[in-house]
């Protein structure tokens, strides 16, 4: 058992011994990388593209008859959980926009589509300029991949919400011999989805290869920030509405784009988190090494001095 205890300790004593270098190096990633920039130009493109992305993610959706019943419900998770507050609202004008663009031509639709893919493409150019890579990739064969993540990305979004209800089905019927499993359910359903979200940004974007456990770290840390954005911000809004005598009816513009600022802040400093992570375990690696082959060639040292004295 003390043996056991020990090695707890230690591992307890090395992970704090890395928190400073871990925060301080991930304040000065930040500063340097300029993510608050960076998070005002992917906010503005996010707006911009939010009626063309929408309308294709949609459509992509509407194609495929397993998921006829999905569009409300998805519509309905997605503004409750990701946009707080002011989800109603944001939900209504959407559907209002996204109704009128459908009944525009081939070229008008065509060039809704460049604009969703542009979101995709900044959002691509921006975490590898975290991961400090550029992409080397041919311009077809990344058109290609912005073409797969908006098409494929629609059905396996829709997969995971006919999943989710599965599973809140079963606890609601287990709730009878559980109490209180199905509120568990739905509370951790909107965690688990941010946080499979960010693992998946984390591991597939940047154009290199991400360890599991450092994205699963950076996800984690990114899913708490956005929740506790999410209660923030809702909070914010209901104790501090002047925003309502200001803007009238336009509030929900300055709300909106307040909270796309917000949540890329998160998908950023979850990017940073995971890069500083990741630097952390390869310089303790190095120093590990370094370490070994000083005790190595200590030990040769000491074998060469015995077999000289030896003769």
């Amino acid at each position: 058992m003390a043996p056991k205890m020990d090695v707890i300790k230690q591992k307890a004593i090395f992970w704090l011994s890395q928190t400073k270098p871990l925060l301080s190096g991930l304040v000065e990633r930040c500063k340097e990388d300029k993510i608050t920039v960076s998070a005002g130009h992917l906010a503005y493109v996010s707006l911009l593209s939010l009626v063309p992305f929408i309308m294709v993610f949609f459509s992509v959706l509407s194609a495929f008859p397993a998921f006829e019943g999905a569009r409300e419900k998805l519509e309905s998770f997605i503004f409750d959980n990701f946009v707080p507050h002011a989800g109603d609202m944001v939900q209504k004008y959407v559907a209002e926009f996204v109704g009128n663009a459908s009944e525009m031509g081939a070229v008008s639709i065509l060039f809704l589509v460049v604009v969703a893919l542009l979101l995709i493409s900044n959002v691509d150019k921006t975490l590898n300029r975290i991961w400090h890579v550029h992409s080397d990739r041919r311009p077809i064969f990344t058109f290609a991949i912005y073409w797969m993540v908006l098409t494929l990305g629609p059905m396996l979004i829709g997969s995971g919400l006919a999943i989710s209800s599965y599973l809140v089905g079963l606890a609601s019927y287990a709730e009878e011999y559980t109490p209180g499993i199905t509120t568990a359910m739905l509370k951790a359903v909107p965690f688990l989805t941010s946080a499979g979200a960010f693992f998946i940004l984390y591991m597939v974007v940047p154009n290199k290869t991400v360890r599991t456990k450092h994205a699963l770290a950076g996800a984690v840390l990114a899913t708490v920030l956005f929740e506790l954005s999410k209660k923030g911000f809702a909070l914010y809004v209901a104790s501090f509405p002047s925003y309502q005598v200001i803007y009238g009816a336009l509030a929900v513009v300055p709300l909106l784009f307040v909270w796309v600022y917000l949540s890329w802040i998160v998908v950023l400093l979850g990017a940073e988190f995971t890069v500083q992570v990741e630097t952390l375990a390869r310089a303790n690696k190095r120093e590990h090494e370094d370490e070994r082959q000083g005790r190595d060639a200590d030990s040769a040292t000491s074998n060469r001095d015995t077999s000289a004295e030896s003769e």
